[in-house]
């Protein structure tokens, strides 16, 4: 028994890591836009501290793990990141995620009427193309920006935003799953070009 649930478990890590590399369930980028002040010399080092931002329960599921996910990668660009305390900076998170249900403009039954013309004379045909593909996928899109503050001066240094979008289905619309992918894909080439829109794959 035992021998089956660590198989089991391995089965699980597998599937999770094929997904979160695209093999499993490939998305479409993130796309991800940075501003940031000229001199930049102070990001990327110094101590600083993951906070929600204004509109975020600090104590929710939801912002716990985005800020983990936003603290490692904060660590990884060489800072030091503090539980609590008095920190050179502090990283402001939001995310936020919404449904979307898009919608067929066009109508299922669709005639079209098609004239000829040859050496024989004219012909009319007429034509009727059912639409059985039913509505469109509900997709889940995710929004995750964060603010990075000088604490004495209260000044903003950076600000990063990434939003990206899939299907309801996909193991990445659970907020577990997609804020690894968001926060890597927002941290991508830190501090970025300032205004700059740019395509994460």
């Amino acid at each position: 028994m035992k021998r089956l649930g660590l198989a089991a478990a391995a089965l699980a890590a597998t599937m999770l890591s094929g997904t979160l590399s695209g093999c499993v369930a490939p998305v479409g980028p993130v796309e991800v836009t940075r501003f940031h002040l000229p001199d930049t010399t102070a990001l990327g080092q110094g101590t600083i501290i993951v906070a929600p931002a204004p509109g975020m329960d600090g104590n929710s599921l939801e912002f716990r793990t985005y800020a983990a996910a936003v603290g490692r990668q904060l660590s990884l660009l060489g800072y030091s990141e503090m539980a609590a305390g008095q920190s050179d900076q502090v990283a402001l998170v939001h995310a936020e995620r919404r449904t979307l249900v898009p919608g067929r403009e066009d109508s299922p039954v669709s005639v079209g009427v098609g004239g000829s013309t040859g050496s024989y004379g004219s012909g009319v045909g007429v034509g009727i193309g059912l639409n059985l593909s039913g509505p469109p996928p509900e997709k889940i899109e995710t929004r995750l920006s964060v603010t990075i503050r000088d604490r004495a001066s209260n000044q903003s240094l950076w600000e990063g935003r990434a939003s990206f979008a899939v299907k309801s289905s996909s193991p990445l619309a659970n907020s577990q799953l997609g804020a690894a992918k968001m926060a890597e894909a927002l941290f991508t080439g830190f501090p970025g070009t300032s205004g700059e829109t740019i395509q994460v794959k």
